[in-house]
């Protein structure tokens, strides 16, 4: 089972929407700019040093189709560790998902709608199995963030009963904005879990990746990082150093113009 650490893991993001790399806007799925090939993208972060990609089929999270051959191109073509997120909510759909060889994945609207069934997957696959907390206030939200998923310190605590080995926590209203984390939420759902939490939505400087790795101690342990990185607001390697504890501004000094 996973343990809390004090290092911070970085997960470039490839948003896969039609069989292009995209990034949403608040998660609404008519405000997508396209970045292009998604195998390309993950491709050019795992060609940076990312050790993880997380990988995200909204087609499968809004119901509108999936893009699994792409998924399946890219878990087979880089040597990367893939955490696969969207449209997981039966057996079928996760078997293929480890079969195929994801390290990770990213339970959503079924780890909500389906608790019980969660729970027997989170006890057959161990740290294979995240669960997505996708939060607006103190309501989760599923089926690609359109629909009511409960309460969010419910939910926490029939997932801590049932053994979640890691949390990603999103907070909706931050996510593809470029405002910065919700450092408060996720100061809040460390001290609830034993687990460790991946933080995700905002992330927009180096000085925010400073502050999510000064939380590493406390149980956030790793950062999914989107806009920010396709825009260019910092390099990959730049984030890296600061995700290992170097200090933003030196990095930023020390980094070629």
């Amino acid at each position: 089972m996973s343990e809390r650490s004090t290092s911070l893991t970085l997960f470039p993001a490839v948003d896969i929407k039609n069989g292009q790399a995209v990034r949403l806007v608040k998660g609404e799925a008519d405000q997508a700019t396209d970045y292009g090939n998604p195998l390309q993208a993950a491709r050019r972060w795992a060609e940076a040093g990312a050790e993880w990609i997380h990988l995200v089929d909204l087609d499968a999270a809004f119901g509108t189709g999936d893009n699994r051959q792409i998924i399946r191109d890219i878990v087979t073509e880089l040597q990367i560790n893939v955490e696969v997120s969207g449209g997981l909510r039966d057996d079928a759909s996760l078997d293929e998902a480890i079969t195929m060889g994801a390290a990770r994945v990213n339970l959503g609207t079924a780890a909500l709608e389906r608790p019980g069934w969660t729970a027997e997957v989170i006890a057959r696959y161990g740290e294979k199995i995240a669960v997505g907390l996708d939060v607006r206030g103190e309501e989760l939200a599923t089926r690609g963030w359109v629909q009511s998923g409960g309460n969010l310190w419910e939910v926490l605590d029939t997932l801590e009963q049932a053994g979640c080995d890691r949390y990603v926590v999103t907070d909706i209203t931050k996510d593809g904005t470029l405002t910065g984390p919700n450092t408060e939420l996720l100061a809040s759902i460390v001290e609830r879990v034993h687990k460790p939490v991946v933080a995700s939505g905002g992330i927009s400087t180096l000085d925010d990746l400073a502050t999510l790795y000064q939380m590493s101690g406390s149980g956030v342990d790793g950062a999914i990082i989107g806009k920010a990185l396709y825009s260019g607001q910092f390099t990959f390697q730049q984030a890296l150093a600061v995700a290992g504890g170097a200090d933003p501004a030196q990095v930023q000094e020390n980094s070629p113009s």
